[in-house]
């Protein structure tokens, strides 16, 4: 009985330990059907052979993937007739087992058998050899190409999930923009052209006697310290020629070059071609004013408290007629007056606190087209000035035709800066900016006045500038009237 007990338990572990140390867990193949016939050997003597585990554990010399070696026991009668019938049909071979480390033995799926194997090995191995190299850049072209999948995976945005049966689909807003916050609302200010318009002042050129007397040579104090009188004047009395600076070449009452204000026919042509000393040629630019005599009226001016402005219509010329010179070509300043240092180099109070005259205004500047970089003829308004003295570029003249240009000074002694195209009214909407030029605070306008520029080279005119229907408005302050004193009470002592 013990025989047929060792046998199986022989075979069993042999089969195990040949699974446990095939690499990377592959089942080891079967024993090959076709084994030797046992030879029969001498009887082993009476030792301990009853113990089981004296044959389970193989030997050293013997490979464990080894059958086991013929048992002499086997042919007895004694243990063929006490065999079971399964047994005595000479043991087929069993499944082969798998072992974990800590569980238990479980039994694996059945695998190829030997032969099987060998013969896979060879056409493996016919195929391996009937087959071409592979070069080593196609691994690297896969994984090259392994790796723009991921990373278009990685770009795929999620599945979005489909809402349960029986609720709402839940509907997605695509992402917007940040919406650009509006500009906030302009402070406002005094608008020019605000109150009643000052009688007696301004100019519609609509008279047909409107003429200009020139009176060469011009005056010109500001380049050489002569005056050259007597200068320049309409026969209404309500221009003239400046000392500082001569009067232009061209002061002409001519029809508008096209429509402007409404029942206006006619405005007034200034241009210049010799500006500066006459009589000399100075290749520089130089400057001609034609000046509004708005002390006829108001003596030395309007005081802020009275919100002077004046406004004016001015018609831009296509660029074909515009003299090709980067740099202000036209201006619209006010004069005014306020209590400072005085700075003038030729006055005799120079450095002395007293009665200062400056200019604030607006210049029509021309940029022509340059090909290197592309840009055509353009122009834009210069402010004159800020606090410290210096110009600031105003907005862009995208359009040609008339324009409405204005000024104001409001009670607080500040300037302010307008234009707008065409010859509506002007509103906030057309604030250019608001300035203490030069750092002052205006206490009067006492005039305004039209400037004309050119590059002084005795043969290029000046751009033709069209002014029409120039006035000046102011809002009469309110006077603080004193409230009566009240009655005194005497008391008795």
């Amino acid at each position: 009985m013990l025989v047929h007990i060792r046998r199986p338990l022989a075979r069993l572990l042999l089969c195990l330990v040949a699974v446990a140390t095939v690499p990377g867990g592959v089942p080891a193949a079967e024993p090959a059907d076709t084994a030797a016939p046992e030879a029969p050997a001498p009887e082993e003597p009476a030792t301990d052979t009853d113990s089981p585990l004296a044959v389970d554990e193989p030997s050293e010399s013997d490979p464990l993937d080894a059958p086991l070696p013929p048992d002499p026991a086997a042919d007895t009668a004694t243990d063929t007739a006490d065999a079971p019938e399964e047994m005595a049909a000479d043991e087929a071979p069993l499944p082969p087992e798998a072992a974990t480390d800590d569980g238990p033995l479980t039994v694996a799926a059945e695998g190829p058998s030997a032969a099987d194997t060998e013969s896979a090995d060879a056409e493996t191995a016919d195929t391996d050899a009937a087959e071409p190299m592979i070069d080593s850049t196609a691994d690297a072209d896969s994984d090259a190409d392994a790796a723009e999948a991921d990373a278009a995976a990685e770009s795929v945005p999620a599945p979005v999930e489909k809402p349960a049966a029986g609720t709402a689909p839940q509907t997605v807003a695509a992402p917007q923009a940040p919406a650009k916050r509006p500009a906030p609302p302009k402070t406002p200010v005094l608008v020019p052209g605000s109150g009643a318009l000052v009688k007696g002042i301004g100019d519609d050129f609509e008279d047909e006697t409107w003429k200009w007397n020139y009176n060469h040579p011009k005056s010109s104090e500001e380049q050489d310290k002569r005056v050259r009188g007597p200068m320049g004047r309409s026969v209404n009395s309500r221009w003239f020629e400046g000392p500082k600076r001569g009067t232009p070449d061209v002061v002409k009452r001519i029809a508008l070059p096209a429509p402007g204000l409404e029942g206006s026919a006619h405005g007034l042509l200034i241009a210049t071609l010799n500006a500066g000393i006459p009589g000399r040629t100075t290749y520089q630019m130089q400057q001609d004013d034609l000046i509004y005599n708005m002390q006829k009226v108001t003596g030395r001016g309007i005081p802020v408290g009275d919100s002077p402005s004046v406004v004016t219509r001015v018609y831009v010329p296509p660029f074909a007629q515009w003299e090709k010179r980067n740099g202000p070509t036209f201006g619209f300043r006010a004069g005014c007056y306020t209590h400072a240092i005085i700075t003038g180099e030729d006055h005799p109070d120079r450095g002395k606190f007293g009665l200062e005259e400056y200019w604030p205004g607006m210049f029509i500047c021309f940029e022509p087209a340059n090909p290197k970089k592309k840009t055509a003829d353009s122009a834009y308004l210069r402010i004159r000035g800020g606090r410290n003295g210096g110009e600031i570029r105003g907005p862009q003249l995208d359009v040609d035709g008339w324009w409405t240009l204005g000024l104001s000074c409001s009670p607080d002694g500040m300037v302010h800066y307008f234009a707008s195209p065409g010859v509506d009214d002007l509103t906030m909407d057309d604030h250019i900016t608001s300035q203490y030029p030069y750092g002052y605070r205006t206490e009067w306008m006492k005039t305004f006045f039209f400037n004309v520029c050119t590059k002084d080279d005795g043969k290029t005119w000046s751009t033709p500038w069209v002014i029409d229907d120039p006035q000046v408005f102011f809002i009469k302050r309110q006077l603080a009237t004193t409230p009566p004193a009240a009655p005194k009470v005497f008391r008795k002592r």
